[in-house]
């Protein structure tokens, strides 16, 4: 009777099982989703750029299947497709998401192009479910906290991009009724994130009993884990999405600079005094700016688990359990600093 239970749990793990793809493998968001679908024990092909810097994957390599291919290469990407026969698909790969990345004719070619043409790929091969990492900028200065449905008014040319390429996820999905889906990310942090960012330079900051320097204390963000991000992103991906929705992901919780330099203080051993505005304000710093979940809420009884200070605390013990990283992040944050 025993060994029946075992073989019907084994059975439905392996019915379960995925072919899943992830373009931006090695960046933040898509790393830590093939750390995610491996653990639940998905097949996950890692589509990386040559010559990519894979230090976010280094110690998961082995358990990937890694396709070294551009993007931009229609006829080799279909070929790909053809072959690996993904049913999910997510496409994270972009390019202008950081302050020093300012080349537009890249952000054109990763942003557009490349997603025209995964689309294309994907559409000629088929698949169960793709999902699109866009962006909260898509939606510019807007006041309150924007609804899907609301007027996008991009103001950054990677935002320009960004909302392109989720017209053309919809265009897609309503043409070909095919099954995708679009997440604007509000301001994600965590684990292997990029160094230079705020949350690990804060932390690490921290660490060493003193502050970075800080924009304004009314500065605001919508402050979201990546786990919740990689738990929200499988999640639609099991689930019927419907021709080219877009879903706001974020916790819906709008934090000060000042709310979360008090929180930090109740959380670390810090004695100093903050020094407010010892870094200038940067035109997209809003003092307004907060996720509307009410969609992903309602329509799939989905909201983000982790709070800010667990979230806080979590990435601090990444931190510590991973000595040679916070090496790593440091001397990113002092070479960025020069």
């Amino acid at each position: 009777m025993n060994s029946k239970v075992g073989s019907n749990s084994n059975q439905s793990k392996k019915s379960n099982r995925k072919k899943v793809l992830i373009t931006g493998a090695t960046g933040f968001i898509g790393a830590n989703l093939c750390r995610a679908l491996l653990k639940q024990n998905h097949e996950v092909y890692a589509l990386i750029r040559p010559n990519s810097n894979i230090w976010r994957i280094e110690e998961i390599k082995s358990r990937l299947r890694r396709v070294e291919i551009s993007l931009l290469d229609t006829e080799k990407l279909i070929l790909e497709l053809s072959t690996v026969k993904p049913e999910w698909i997510f496409h994270c790969a972009a390019h202008g998401a950081y302050s020093w990345q300012t080349d537009v004719e890249q952000m054109i070619a990763t942003n557009v192009a490349a997603t025209v043409n995964l689309l294309t790929a994907a559409s000629k091969v088929g698949f169960e479910s793709f999902v699109y990492t866009g962006s909260s900028s898509e939606y510019g200065f807007a006041k309150g906290s924007p609804n899907e449905n609301d007027r996008l008014q991009p103001n950054s040319s990677y935002a320009v991009t960004k909302a392109a390429a989720t017209h053309f996820c919809q265009l897609f999905a309503q043409q070909y009724q095919l099954n995708i889906a679009t997440v604007r990310l509000y301001s994600v942090y965590g684990p292997y994130e990029q160094p230079g960012r705020l949350m690990p330079t804060l932390l690490l900051s921290l660490k060493n009993s003193r502050w970075p320097a800080l924009v304004s204390p009314e500065v605001a963000h919508d402050f979201i884990y990546i786990d919740d991000v990689c738990n929200a992103c499988i999640h639609l991906a099991g689930h019927q999405l419907g021709e080219g929705e877009v879903y706001n992901l974020g916790t819906g919780k709008q934090t000060t600079m000042k709310q979360l330099v008090n929180l930090c203080q109740s959380l670390f051993p810090i004695t100093t005094k903050p020094e407010w505005s010892s870094m200038p304000n940067r035109f997209w710093d809003s003092s307004n700016w907060v996720a509307n979940v009410d969609k992903i809420k309602h329509t799939h009884n989905w909201q983000p688990k982790k709070s800010l200070s667990d979230g806080l605390q979590s990435y601090m013990s990444w931190f510590s359990a991973n000595p040679q990283l916070e090496d790593f992040y440091k001397q990113s944050l002092q070479a960025h600093q020069k």
